[in-house]
């Protein structure tokens, strides 16, 4: 079998020899099962089936290597990087139980991931179309994210009427804990003591912040003021001048787990900061040990969503060996299949 990695490294010619693993047809009749479906992807060929077969091995790996050592930040990090859109859908619920079975111990996502993923826990989003007219769901305060509906009382309402008593709580409470008073009661609380904080407060048993309260992962916010929870922060500063979020303390929590980790590998969804979080801090310890990467992105534009991971071998944010694999396509489906096979062994 051609291992075009380790040719690229070696400089090593094409050898006909090499190519013998001939293209063979589905059995339908024995992919009665998603874990029979993709292993039949392995031998089918045909693009990206293939490559999802590998991402799905690579995914199975470090499974393996977490479930060994039940998670221990200090010897696997296995890092998640998804965008707040998926917490739209029902795809949430891989990111849910990414987290509440341990094989994800360290996130890395948007503000927009908090909206969603508390909205959901009190109120319904609805199916809709692309097609829509944009104009007359404004209208009828109903907001449309890309083929989901989501009308205003399921989102701004509902956020502004469950966060701000809990964070009115957790004011009084870290005034407490701390003995201090002004800015100084807030050094060290970053996004991931504020999400931890939101779980157990209003999570519920369906929601990422709950298990994540629950199993004390970290989950970073980079961009914690680019959503409504970044709005309901914004506001609640205006009653309590001293209130801050010490987004440097999640700095430091990532600094923390990337220096002295024995391994580190990554599923990073899409693009953007959650992406780039993941491996600007693992240059700082010779890069990942192995990373799957799911986009819709092309490569052409010089954009991080496009980049492949073969180019963070470059920057020092992927070992040269690390087993890797980017699949293009839509993570509504893939991740979907992958978590049906994964989370089921």
């Amino acid at each position: 079998m051609v291992d075009e990695g380790k040719r690229r490294r070696q400089g090593m010619a094409i050898d006909p020899d090499e190519f013998d693993i001939p293209v063979q047809d589905y059995d339908f009749s024995k992919a009665t099962q998603t874990t029979s479906l993709i292993d039949q992807m392995a031998l089918a060929g045909g693009f990206t089936a293939t490559k999802l077969a590998t991402a799905r091995d690579i995914l199975l790996d470090m499974k393996q290597q977490s479930d060994a050592v039940d998670g221990d930040l200090s010897k696997v990090t296995n890092w998640l990087s998804f965008p707040a859109c998926l917490c739209a859908t029902g795809t949430r619920s891989f990111f849910v139980e990414a987290v509440k079975t341990k094989m994800f111990n360290v996130l890395s996502t948007t503000c927009g991931t908090l909206d969603h993923d508390i909205a959901r826990s009190y109120k319904d989003y609805y199916h809709g179309a692309f097609e829509l007219d944009d104009i007359e769901l404004g209208e009828h305060s109903l907001m449309r994210l890309g083929n989901v509906i989501v009308p205003n009382s399921s989102y701004g309402e509902i956020i502004e009427a469950v966060v701000m008593p809990a964070l009115e709580e957790i004011y009084q409470d870290r005034l407490k804990e701390t003995g201090k008073t002004g800015a100084d009661a807030w050094i060290g609380f970053g996004s991931i003591h504020l999400v931890w904080e939101l779980g157990k407060r209003i999570g519920t048993p369906n929601s990422l912040i709950y298990w994540a309260w629950k199993n004390q992962i970290p989950v970073c916010i980079p961009g914690i003021t680019d959503g409504s929870i970044g709005a309901q922060l914004f506001m609640f500063r205006q009653r309590h001048r001293d209130f801050h979020i010490d987004t440097l303390a999640d700095e430091q929590v990532m600094s923390d787990l990337t220096w002295d980790v024995e391994t580190s590998n990554a599923l990073m969804v899409g693009g953007g900061i959650s992406k780039h979080h993941v491996i600007w801090w693992n240059q700082y310890r010779g890069g990942l040990d192995s990373a799957v990467y799911i986009t819709t992105a092309p490569e052409h534009d010089g954009s991080l969503s496009g980049a492949r991971l073969r180019e963070a071998i470059s920057w020092g944010k992927m070992r040269p060996e690390a087993p890797n694999m980017w699949v293009e396509g839509d993570a509504s489906v893939l991740l979907p299949l992958l978590g049906s096979d994964i989370f089921n062994r």
